[in-house]
Formats: C-alpha cells, sequence, structure tokens
C-alpha cells in the first residue's frame, strides 16, 4: 500500500457534497510567457478557495518545470482536514502537477486545497488541464497480480481493520483490499460514539448499569428483531473490547454520556476527534507489521473464489493497473459496510419509509453494499434489508452529521418552524425521524445554552467549535431566547415556553413527551439553535452470521471459509439500532472475525 503522510487514514476529512467558488489573487509576481519547454512562469503566486471551516490561502513557489514550495494557511480540523491539507502538499511537491490523490470521497478540505492550487497554478501561466492528466509513470501498463495469504479481507473500515489486527495476533497474516483511495470507512467519519457496560466510569458519574440492561434495551429497541444471541455477544463482549483497544494504546475519555438513541449514559468517547481515534490505533499496529498485513487501497472485490468443496478460498478484485486475486488459505472476511449510500439498493429494499430517493446520508460514498452482493451470489442468506435507519440529525445541505450542535440528548430540546416541541428527545432515532418528517419542512431546530458550550472554542463531537459554527451559520447565537428565535425564524413566545416547559421538568422529571433523560436546565446565556433534517445513516440488514461470524447460507448451514463483520451484517440490531451501539458492534464483531478466521477452520 502507498503510504501518504504518517497514517493514511487519519488523513481522511469529512464525506460531504461541495461547491467551491475560487478566489482568485495574484501574490507578488507578474506572469511572464514561459519559454517552450516550461512548464510554470517562475514566482510566487496566491490562490484561494473555501475549505470546510472557511478559506484555504495557498502560497505557491514555482521555478520553470516544478512546483518549489507551498505554505498554507488555514482553519480546517485538527487531525483531519489539517492532514488532507498537508498530505496534498506533499504530494503537489513530489508530482509538480494537479493529478493529485485526494483524500476519500469529495471533501471540503481536499477539494478546497485542489481548487485554491489551480487558482495560483492558473496564475503561473500553466496548463491547468495538462496538469490533470497522470503522468507515464502513473499510467503503467495494466498487470494482474496474484497474493498469497492466510487471511483476506473486504473492507479497510473499523471492521475490516479490527479483524486485520485481530486475525495477526492470532497468528495469521493477512491482505486487506479497500476500494477507495483510502481507508476508514464509515468509521473515520463517525461521531466515535462507544457504548460499553463499564463499572469504573459510570459507577464514577453515579450512573447505574448493567450488562443486562444494554441487553434488553439493544434487543427490544429493535422491535424484538434482533438475535438474541448475536446481542448477548455485542453487550458482553463491548467492553472487553473497549480494554483490547486502550492496550493497542487508544484513548477514550474518562465520562460516558447518552449519544442520540442511545437510551442510556454509557457512550465512551475516545480523546481523538471524530473516528480518527479506531483507526489510527489500528493503523499504528498495522505499520509496525507491514511484512505480514498489507493494505491495498484502490482495489474493489469482484467475486468470491469458492473450492470444489465449497469453501470460500479467496476473492478477484480489481485494482488500479489490473485484476487482483487473493487466495486466502484460512478465511475471508467480508467487512465492506452497509448500503446506506446506494439509494437503488435502498430503494430496493426499503419498506419502512416514505421514499428515500431524496434523502441526503450521512455514510462515505462508498458504502454501497458490494459485500453483501458478493455473499448473495454465492448463496449466502441476506436478513432484514428493510430495516434501513434515519436520523433526524443531518446537516440540511449535505446530510452528514457535522455541525450537529448537541453535546448529549440530556442537554438540549428540539423545535419545529413554529418554535414548538414536538417529541421526546431521549427516544429511539426511528420515532424521532417520523415525528420530524411530520413537521413543516422536515426541519427542526436544535436548541442548547451556555451548558453546553461554555465558551466560544468548546467542540461538537465532530470537533467543530461553536464560534466557527456561528460563523459561518450553520449555528445562531443570541443572549436571549426571544433573539434566538427571531434569527431562525420562530415565534418567540412558542420557543419562550417550549423552554419554560421543559425546565420544569428537569426539576419534576415529569413531561409532556414522556422524556425521561435530563440534566441542566436551559437557562444560561448565551442560548444556540442549529437546523437539521432526516439523513439515512445506518443499514441494520445485511449478511447472516453465526456468533463466531461465520456466514450462513441460505439454508442455515455454515459457508466453510467466510466471515463477516460490521454494517455489512444483519440481525443484530433488528428494525432500529441505538446510538453508540455500531461502533461496538463493528470493533466487537470485527475482532472476533479476526481471531475466528486466524483458526483456519
Amino acid at each position: 500500500m502507498k503510504k501518504r503522510g504518517k497514517f493514511l487514514a487519519a488523513a481522511l476529512a469529512v464525506l460531504l457534497t461541495v461547491s467551491l467558488a475560487a478566489c482568485q489573487k495574484k501574490a507578488n509576481t507578474t506572469p511572464e510567457t514561459p519559454a517552450e519547454s516550461s512548464i510554470f512562469t517562475p514566482g510566487t503566486y496566491e490562490g484561494k478557495a473555501n475549505g470546510f471551516h472557511g478559506e484555504i490561502k495557498l502560497t505557491v513557489t514555482v521555478d520553470a518545470t516544478k512546483i518549489v514550495d507551498i505554505k498554507a494557511v488555514h482553519t480546517e480540523t485538527q487531525g483531519l482536514g489539517d492532514m488532507a491539507v498537508e498530505d496534498l502538499i506533499a504530494q503537489a511537491k513530489e508530482k509538480s502537477s494537479l493529478a493529485l490523490d485526494l483524500m476519500s470521497g469529495a471533501t471540503y478540505s481536499s477539494n478546497g486545497f485542489m481548487a485554491a492550487l489551480e487558482d495560483a497554478l492558473k496564475k503561473a501561466g500553466a496548463d491547468i488541464e495538462k496538469l490533470k492528466v497522470k503522468g507515464e509513470d502513473e499510467q503503467s501498463a495494466q498487470k494482474d497480480i496474484v497474493l498469497d495469504t492466510e487471511v483476506a479481507i473486504i473492507g479497510a473500515g473499523g471492521a475490516g481493520l479490527a479483524a486485520a489486527v485481530s486475525a495477526h495476533q492470532n497468528g495469521a497474516k493477512v491482505v486487506v483490499v479497500e476500494k477507495m483511495p483510502n481507508v476508514g470507512g464509515n468509521t473515520i467519519i463517525s461521531g466515535s460514539a462507544y457504548n460499553a457496560v463499564d463499572e469504573k466510569r459510570q459507577s464514577a458519574m453515579g450512573i447505574e448499569d448493567s450488562i443486562e440492561k444494554h441487553y434488553t434495551q439493544t434487543y427490544e429497541g429493535g422491535d424484538k428483531q434482533g438475535d438474541p444471541a448475536l446481542i448477548r455477544v455485542l453487550v458482553e463482549n463491548a467492553y472487553p473490547t473497549i480494554e483490547w483497544l486502550e492496550s493497542l494504546g487508544m484513548k477514550f475519555k474518562d465520562t460516558v454520556f447518552t449519544v442520540l438513541g442511545g437510551l442510556w449514559p454509557r457512550a465512551h468517547k475516545p480523546v481523538e476527534p471524530l473516528g480518527t481515534g479506531y483507526i489510527n490505533t489500528y493503523m499504528n499496529y498495522i505499520n509496525q507489521h507491514q511484512d505480514e498485513i498489507k493494505i491495498l487501497t484502490e482495489t474493489e472485490a469482484k467475486t468470491l473464489i469458492q473450492n470444489t468443496e465449497g469453501r470460500v478460498v479467496g476473492f478477484e478484485a480489481q485494482g488500479k493497473n489490473g485484476k487482483v486475486t487473493v487466495n486466502a488459505s484460512k478465511g475471508v472476511i467480508i467487512a465492506s459496510g452497509g448500503f446506506g449510500a446506494n439509494i437503488a439498493m435502498r430503494d430496493k429494499y426499503n419498506t419502512l419509509w416514505p421514499t428515500l430517493t431524496n434523502i441526503k446520508t450521512t455514510n462515505h460514498k462508498g458504502a454501497t453494499g458490494d459485500g453483501i452482493v458478493m455473499a448473495e451470489a454465492i448463496n449466502a442468506d441476506i436478513i432484514q434489508m428493510e430495516n434501513i435507519q434515519l436520523l433526524p440529525m443531518g446537516d440540511p445541505i449535505t446530510g452528514s452529521l457535522s455541525g450537529n450542535i448537541e453535546q448529549g440528548v440530556e442537554n438540549r430540546i428540539f423545535v419545529n418552524a413554529a418554535g414548538n416541541r414536538f417529541v421526546d428527545e431521549g427516544a429511539r432515532r426511528d420515532v424521532m425521524t417520523k415525528a420530524l418528517m411530520a413537521q413543516t419542512d422536515a426541519m427542526m431546530w436544535v436548541i442548547v445554552d451556555q451548558h453546553s458550550y461554555p465558551t466560544g472554542d468548546t467542540v461538537n463531537n465532530f470537533n467543530e467549535s461553536i464560534d466557527s459554527l456561528v460563523e459561518q451559520g450553520r449555528a445562531y447565537k443570541a443572549d436571549t431566547l426571544e433573539d434566538l428565535a427571531k434569527q431562525i425564524g420562530v415565534d418567540p413566545q412558542n420557543l419562550v415556553k417550549a423552554v419554560e416547559a421543559f425546565n420544569a421538568s428537569v426539576d419534576s422529571k415529569v413531561d409532556e413527551f414522556g422524556r425521561t433523560l435530563f440534566k441542566d436546565k436551559l437557562d444560561t446565556a448565551p442560548f444556540y439553535a442549529g437546523k437539521r433534517v432526516p439523513t439515512v445513516h445506518h443499514t441494520m440488514g445485511g449478511i447472516k452470521i453465526t456468533t463466531e461470524t461465520r456466514v450462513v447460507d441460505k439454508n442455515g448451514v455454515v459457508i466453510p471459509g467466510l466471515f463477516a463483520a460490521g454494517e455489512v451484517t444483519g440481525g443484530i440490531h433488528g428494525t432500529n439500532r441505538l446510538g453508540g451501539n455500531a461502533l461496538a458492534d463493528v470493533n466487537t464483531f470485527g475482532r472476533i472475525a479476526g481471531a475466528t478466521a486466524a483458526k483456519g477452520n
């Protein structure tokens, strides 16, 4: 795998659909007509474009044939967007072109950088279209390759990387293929909440919890459609998997919280932003064992290979330069994620929601259900595909979870376009989303106060400061509820009444919508509001597995040599996944899959 930057995974910026407006300004030279053999007019030029958190400004120095230096001024997210910019600077200097490998998916940070770089190089007299063509060294002849390993994994998101590390720890050599340019999948852009019963952290906060409570809430929260045996594995192994992650160097905060739709305060939050902590932890390990764990990006698995006895012994994939055949002597693990970004597939299976065609998604663009299709092609049982989860927390423009101003369930309310509450804000995700869809324009405002943001530089669960969100117009701030109501266009009297009623419920613990999760009143300025809409978030259906992650066929018989873990599987969560259970699922079952496959039986 080609490494770009310290950790390929952590360079991923948040997935968003982006519209960039580049501003052109020359720095300190006047382009002259380049010599016939030159590419640029030597000098230093400035380029600008919009990034994720505002303007990206590049100062680019060139000589006649190459990019000599690039200096960047920006406010991109630390640990994500800033690393994307650093990675692209290194590539641009190495290649002296615009044919760069962008971060996985179309992102504000990477596309903003490219627009700013193009702006600067135009002023340097470059032929922009020619610079976008890859050089001969990158247009190598098609060449098929064959790789022999013990455990082969399809997908390099959280489940796939967990499986890779676990398989290696259990003595296996590993090959991982990932169709996207970078590893990380949905895990790296997640809000990072991880549910686990944790006596140490919860007891310190006065929170009573138990494995049985987590089991019951998960089972009943999915309308009792989840497989009880799989749920039992999840809740019993969630915390041991946190301990495993910590043994690998990952750090979690000392407190837990209730994540949206999580129903109870047991969500753990990593120290690193978004899901980068999980991916960095796995990549740290993998980078230390590169001779025995190989990752191929931009390599899309297409077909599973079975021997004459029906055992899965590998798969065929399409790489950048030809066909890649991976032979696996011990097992193949499918960890390719769900199908939230596949509109046709969503519409094919959806029976629970109005049409999902025009609903955006929180998922990265590679979440298209490929692994499910491959497994079904060899008669694997595919179950509960209609169970598609929506959230009420999508960004109105992109559908992503970024920009969400809530910090936890207990300290915020939802109001509709009239300024009225309309649902229990601590309810199941499907309950809240259905209630939101019944509101005018299917939109709502999240309302919080200083309890959630003690200072302007306090960040949300996506590492965005509240001040930056207000500056970008993605959140609103006021010293009074009346002023906040005017800013967001709702009836001031209604908003004030809604907050007053909520505050009374904090004292009485009796709420008109049946809410039971409370902490602080909304009574301390400044007050904040953020707009949210429904968005497709998780697909609970997929490949049927056993408690050891072995894939079973339509007759209930295990398919030898084939395993699956993560969102590609079905039957764990039922009709509705509790918030915070996805990362517990991904990491726990990824770990189990790696260990099971390494046994080779």
